[in-house]
């Protein structure tokens, strides 16, 4: 039994050593890769009445392949690398994501089933690249907090000041202080910020002077902030990267020349041989 029971535990061990070569083997991922741009594909022309109407049994079945095989290489990979996969968040990010999609189609999950499209967000966790850029915006985000409430503070401020310069004469734009800070928002993303500024200055001449000096605030030193501190936490994450790869170089380089010493220690001692025929 204690033989059975061995084999059968380095069977296992061997069994899931072998799947997780194929589950980490480039084919196997790219084929994942065009799986899910294939699948983005057809949830996309699922919009099209026409198209459904007249295909629309053939996209729902090649969905539903689609989804099956995701479902297959998460069992794989689950297999494959064990405990390990719990301890990885992008792992739950794609088990997530295709859990979603196996959502039953009823009125009470509508929005769930409508979220299937969240597949194609599979694509971040596929390509090295693009997880890159999100972990490097996840590291952002302390930064960024800051920034928010800096940007919080400016909107909310001028907010105040317009309803009480502006608000009788132009209650669409700033008759309250919602409405203040929708329109200030407005402003600060440059959309129809002229035609803004031009209508009040009919009847405020130097309104001009409140407006520029609120988009000199906000858009060209608050936002250009997030630009930065997007750009800070990137460089820091890939110095990151680049450290770990040069660690793993020199570890790698270390064992290469502690196995050059030993082999030419064991090229420099005589054989036994040698030693016998001295010792006669």
């Amino acid at each position: 039994m204690k033989t059975l029971t061995a084999d059968g535990g380095q069977g296992g061990a061997g069994l899931r050593a072998r799947l997780r070569v194929i589950v980490e083997s480039d084919i196997f991922t790219r084929s994942i890769i065009v799986l899910i741009v294939i699948n983005a594909a057809l949830l996309g022309l699922e919009t099209f009445p026409d198209v459904m109407a007249s295909h629309g049994r053939f996209l729902m079945a090649a969905d539903h392949v689609i989804l099956g095989v995701f479902v297959v290489e998460l069992a794989l990979r689950m297999y494959a690398h064990g405990f390990r996969f719990l301890r990885d968040p992008w792992s739950w990010f794609d088990t997530i994501i295709v859990a979603i999609a196996l959502v039953p189609a009823s009125e009470a999950f509508s929005v769930l089933r409508a979220m299937r499209v969240l597949r194609v967000f599979r694509l971040i966790s596929s390509l090295p690249q693009l997880k890159r850029v999100v972990q490097g915006l996840l590291s952002a985000i302390p930064g960024l907090s800051s920034i928010v409430g800096i940007m919080t503070i400016v909107l909310y401020v001028f907010a105040v000041m317009a309803t009480q310069l502006y608000g009788e004469e132009f209650p669409d734009l700033f008759g309250g202080l919602h409405k203040s800070l929708f329109t200030l928002f407005q402003i600060m993303t440059m959309e129809g910020w002229a035609d803004i500024v031009r209508d009040i200055q009919e009847t405020h001449p130097y309104a001009w002077i409140f407006f520029i000096t609120y988009i000199l605030l906000s858009t060209f030193t608050v936002l250009n902030f997030f630009i930065a501190v997007i750009v800070d936490s990137m460089q820091q994450t890939h110095e990151i990267e680049v450290d770990h790869a040069q660690a793993s170089l020199d570890a790698i380089q270390a064992r290469v020349e502690a196995l050059h010493r030993k082999v030419d220690q064991l090229s420099q001692r005589p054989p036994d041989g040698d030693n016998n025929r001295r010792g006669m």
